[in-house]
């Protein structure tokens, strides 16, 4: 006679996970939370199919998920089979005119179309976007402030077509929260008069969290949270103990811009923003719809 004691163990334990997240369903239920989707996540077919299950799922729990992604490695491949060279300056790559048409062409183009047809391969229902459309995101030009050693001057870095946003549209958004639709935005912004600005996915998804009032932003790394200076996981922060961070050295590099656009957002009317490790399976379920979460949660 067969043992199905294993595989009742199984259902029990399947069970008791669905029900253990109810409560954290009904707290996010017709809530927006926002996704940065990026870094190795977005690089790995594997996760990428995990995580297009998991943003339908939040859409079938009753949440309202909007996806902004980045391609920052796919932009750079596409450059060098071009021939076309890029600088970088502060992190922030320098954008001429020909640069940022091939920037549009691969995040609006092929990877964000990439995404839409995962969403909807996974039974959801996506549409894919940019900043321009509707004028979801107008932009501003970014000024780059670098100091030189030698002259100990700041100087002022002309990065091209590299922007900010400056007003944040959500006519669009706000119609598509009312359908079964997945929203999916590449971070491509329009000035007022009429150029592409290149924009950095956090500071993006960072600008349309505060418009659309989220109650969270989660932001994939590659990394696992925020780290002390043991190097040990930051579980909770609030915006000063984040300032106070970056103040005394403990976060530097490319940390320092997330954690920037994390208290910007909150400071927004966010009222959380967690950075988390896009390499772990199912790391937007585990933050969202367990008691521990994941990575480091940033809230007032």
């Amino acid at each position: 006679m067969p043992d199905t004691t294993k595989s009742d163990d199984t259902r029990l334990d399947r069970a008791r996970v669905l029900s253990e997240a109810l409560p954290f369903m009904q707290r996010y239920d017709k809530r927006t939370v926002v996704v940065k989707y990026g870094g190795h996540a977005m690089g790995d077919e594997a996760l990428g199919v995990e995580f297009a299950r998991d943003i339908v799922m939040l859409k079938q729990a009753g949440l309202n998920p909007i996806v902004v992604h980045g391609g920052g490695p796919q932009i750079g491949a596409m450059l060098n089979r071009l021939g076309i060279k890029s600088e970088f300056s502060g992190g922030l790559r320098i954008t001429d005119k020909a640069t940022v048409e091939i920037v549009e062409m691969v995040l609006a183009g092929s990877i964000n179309k990439q995404i839409v047809a995962q969403l909807n391969q996974a039974g959801g229902r996506a549409v894919g976007l940019c900043g321009k459309d509707g004028n979801l995101i107008v932009a501003r030009k970014v000024e780059h402030k670098i100091h030189d050693p030698e002259s100990n001057i700041e100087k002022i870095l002309d990065l091209g077509f590299v922007g900010e946003p400056a007003k944040i549209n959500t006519q669009i958004l706000d119609v598509i929260q009312k359908s079964d639709i997945i929203p999916v935005i590449a971070p491509i912004g329009v000035s007022e008069d009429g150029h592409t600005y290149n924009i950095n996915a956090d500071t993006a998804a960072g600008a349309i969290a505060a418009a659309m009032g989220a109650a969270r932003l989660l932001l994939l790394t590659d990394v696992s949270g925020v780290l002390d200076k043991q190097g040990k996981l930051v579980e909770e922060l609030t915006l000063d103990e984040a300032k106070a961070l970056m103040t005394d050295g403990t976060i530097s590099g490319g940390m320092i811009p997330k954690l920037e656009t994390c208290i910007e957002a909150v400071e927004g009317g966010v009222e959380a923003v967690v950075i988390l490790d896009g390499r772990v399976r199912h790391a937007v379920l585990l933050e969202l719809f367990t008691e521990h979460g994941a990575g480091t949660l940033i809230q007032r």
